[in-house]
């Protein structure tokens, strides 16, 4: 069967199917990428057209195909120490001493796993074999997968120091030549869940730093403001939020003030 491309008409058809689960408003400058990821799918369940694959994951009973075409249409593009300055400046903060006990820390997209598993690394130079963990979430439980298994190719890991590289990551032999494995002692530290930054955070635990990187670009003016002020409430008073640097919370919220570049502190009362 050959999947004819999305109709102007099915694509605002997925583009607000996609809006009402994540939050996410895709352009039209989307189309091409909405065909090339969920073509395979009308392929494998023998559909003519994507209005017959929103009309099929919309049907009661067939929710496990819909979380995959939310999967699927979710941007996931990372690698180790991405903008390494936020990187930096946590070491700085540690140096310090920064917050005065081991740092609850919460990667909230965090993708196919490269962002907690930098955390990671760091907060065991810091804090070795203490009791502290990094919280990772995402949409997409494909990602969330992903990041369980450590596995990832070589160039990911481009800006990684050797020193952490050969610390904490294995170098993959045979069939697993050009990939690396996280260290299991660092795979156990990640505590991994799904969650739609679009509602309200169901734990109670309050964050010294948040990471939310490179995704409050996708959602608009009010979609943003929802997700800054559910992560307001889990933030510590003295706590940090870190976003991307093509980023900003200018007209979003007066609750948090810029300390650096992409770097955030709730405001003093």
């Amino acid at each position: 069967m050959n999947v004819q491309a999305i109709s102007e008409s099915d694509f605002a058809a997925i583009s607000q199917f996609f809006y009402a689960e994540s939050g996410i408003r895709l352009g039209m400058n989307k189309r091409s990428l909405v065909c090339g990821r969920l073509a395979p799918r009308l392929k494998v369940l023998q559909l003519e057209n994507f209005g017959a694959y929103l009309r099929f994951i919309t049907t009661q009973g067939n929710h496990l195909e819909r979380q995959l075409a939310v999967d699927l249409l979710t941007t996931n593009e990372t690698y180790f120490f991405r903008e390494q300055r936020h990187f930096d400046f946590l070491q700085e903060l540690l140096d310090q001493g920064w917050p005065g006990h081991i740092p609850q820390i919460w990667s909230a997209a965090c993708s196919s796993g490269e962002e907690p598993y930098s955390i990671a690394m760091l907060m065991a130079e810091y804090f070795g074999d203490k009791l502290w963990q990094v919280d990772a979430s995402d949409l997409s439980n494909r990602m969330l997968a992903t990041a369980a298994q450590g596995l990832y190719p070589l160039s990911r890991a481009r800006e990684v120091p050797s020193s952490l590289l050969r610390k904490y990551c294995l170098k993959g032999l045979g069939q697993f030549d050009g990939y690396l494995l996280v260290d299991d002692c660092l795979r156990q530290r990640l505590s991994l869940h799904a969650h739609n930054l679009m509602e309200p955070v169901r734990r109670k635990k309050k964050y010294d730093l948040i990471f939310l990187r490179n995704v409050l670009i996708y959602f608009d003016a009010a979609g943003k403001k929802t997700i800054i002020n559910h992560l307001l409430e889990v933030l510590q008073p003295d706590g940090f939020l870190f976003v991307g640097h093509s980023e900003s919370l200018n007209g979003i919220t007066d609750a948090l003030v810029s300390v650096r570049p992409a770097v955030y502190r709730l405001a003093q009362a």
